[in-house]
């Protein structure tokens, strides 16, 4: 039997009762078979397509989204190889440069990939002068742009992802600096840029910038609660299941269980729910709306 690893945080199932064809927008996959990038600091032990399914299990989710780590720079295949594993339950985003031949980027979109991610908090694949060209590059597969960077950043590269063909996606809140959380200055850039109408927010990543701490991450909550008021049609939730920070001991490691009750928490119904977990990601990833099978 395969178990979840060791360093994952708890063992009991959710309480939130999810709906069929709900989807963790947010994890990624490492496995041994595939090198790491030699320049890449982290290095995170195995969380592999059988242990993740073991967490789809525990916590009632059907399809998800895997996210390309800075691990493995460019080098996308242990991301393809996740999704051959997944099937069409799944979809993918990848990292990529300005090297990166159009055959490749062709196989992936054919493997599922649906997005590109610019990771500049751990700087993996092309920097930020790439990001229009690249852009330009996946807007005929109707492909997105993903961000993960801290928050201050965001003050600079607002006119960058304001200007871009493609809609871009938010990784984990937006790392907003707290305990500032909603009135900080990041907060009114990302505001600005979800308000223009093709930016999504990614409610990922609650226990990254918490100053509260788990079990409840009160401060960032607020900023979920803000972006489910006010443009509930273009937020998507993740796990970010394995938590490579906490893996290599930068940060404590979140319950997966607790995080998905805490959206039940944050969102106030049913519908709302169902909108966040199953028909914000079809709109987004272009998953299929039919039924729910194994």
């Amino acid at each position: 039997m395969t178990h979840l690893p060791t360093w994952t945080a708890g063992d009991e199932p959710a309480t939130l009762s999810v709906p069929p064809l709900s989807v963790d927008c947010h994890h990624h996959i490492y496995d041994n078979r595939f090198p790491y990038d030699p320049e890449t600091s982290l290095r995170p032990a195995d969380a592999t397509v059988a242990q993740y399914r073991i967490l789809q299990k525990r916590l009632g989710i059907f399809r998800s989204v895997v996210v390309q780590p800075s691990s493995y720079g460019t080098d996308n295949r242990c991301l393809v190889d996740a999704l051959k594993q997944f099937g069409d339950n799944s979809r993918g985003v990848a990292v990529i440069d300005s090297r990166t031949p159009d055959a490749d980027i062709r196989a992936m979109h054919d493997a599922g990939v649906r997005g590109i991610r610019f990771n500049l908090s751990r700087p993996a694949g092309a920097n930020i002068d790439q990001l229009e060209a690249l852009a330009r590059r996946i807007e005929p597969l109707g492909w997105h742009v993903q961000v993960h960077t801290l928050g201050a950043a965001y003050i600079q590269l607002e006119k960058y992802l304001a200007a871009l063909p493609v809609p871009v996606v938010i990784d984990h809140l937006g790392r907003v600096p707290q305990p500032a959380g909603l009135s900080h200055e990041v907060f009114a850039v990302l505001r600005r840029l979800v308000d223009k109408g093709k930016t999504w927010m990614k409610l990922s990543g609650a226990y990254h910038d918490s100053l509260d701490g788990a079990p409840s991450y009160a401060d960032t909550g607020r900023m979920v609660t803000e972006w489910l008021t006010s443009v509930p049609e273009r937020v998507v939730w993740g796990t970010d299941w394995p938590h490579p920070a906490a893996m290599v001991g930068e940060k404590p490691m979140p319950n997966d269980a607790r995080l998905l009750d805490l959206l039940g928490e944050w969102a106030p119904n049913s519908a709302l729910i169902r909108k966040v977990l199953v028909d914000n990601p079809i709109a987004l990833y272009g998953f299929s709306s039919g039924s729910q099978e194994r």
